[in-house]
């Protein structure tokens, strides 16, 4: 589906996923993430970069897990993750977006829970190329987990969170020679209802992620 008609069906209130097709599961236990090796951080840093064209194959449930593990797992005792938040409120929530459905990412128990049937790629975000590639991460602030900090800095602290998990991802995808972009034009609405996200839940911003074409 072209920009265009993404943005007319959204203005519309239309913009929704293609129907399931079959049964997905309740989820998918991931595998252990790989937690030591890879590619030096400067070189890391050196070649990161933004990409906008994906080839639509699928990564491994290997590379898939590990990927999460970097973006916002948990990496010590205390279920401390990855990425900082602000009074360690851990409001960020990662959805998956894959072929076969919507997850929600459980960095506690390592696996992805279901919470939409249907390919729902194509709902977050306008550009065309997020129909095709291998996933599209979705990363959501879940405000009860921001009761100790005041309402008024909840959200731009949320979107602080948000944007380190999005270079944890950055910094992944160039050490596994893997596309990426970050994307902030999105509807989110469209994106809310598909994942059926309750008022406490803001949709932040989305990041495909995937094999270069």
């Amino acid at each position: 589906m072209n920009t265009l008609t993404k943005l007319a069906l959204g203005k519309m209130g239309k913009l929704r996923p293609k129907p399931a097709l079959g049964s997905t599961g309740s989820g998918i236990a991931l595998l252990a993430p790989e937690t030591r090796g890879g590619m030096p951080l400067m070189e890391a840093l050196s070649t990161r970069h933004s990409s906008r064209e994906f080839s639509p194959r699928e990564l491994p449930l290997s590379l898939l897990s590990t990927l999460l593990w970097a973006a916002c797992g948990v990496n010590r005792p205390g279920g401390y993750r990855t990425a900082p938040s602000a009074m360690n409120a851990q409001e960020i929530d990662i959805f998956v977006a894959l072929s076969s459905g919507a997850y929600r990412y459980d960095a506690a128990m390592q696996r992805l829970d279901l919470v939409a049937h249907g390919d729902l790629r194509r709902v977050t975000g306008y550009q065309d190329f997020v129909d095709d590639a291998a996933m599209d991460l979705v990363y959501v602030a879940n405000y009860k987990h921001s009761h100790l900090i005041p309402v008024e800095k909840r959200a731009p602290y949320a979107y602080v969170a948000a944007g380190a998990v999005a270079q944890n991802v950055y910094l992944f995808a160039a050490a596994n020679r893997l596309a990426t972009v970050i994307r902030a034009w999105i509807d989110r609405d469209a994106i809310a209802d598909a994942l059926g996200l309750t008022h406490d839940q803001e949709v932040l911003l989305s990041q495909t992620v995937g094999y270069h074409k």
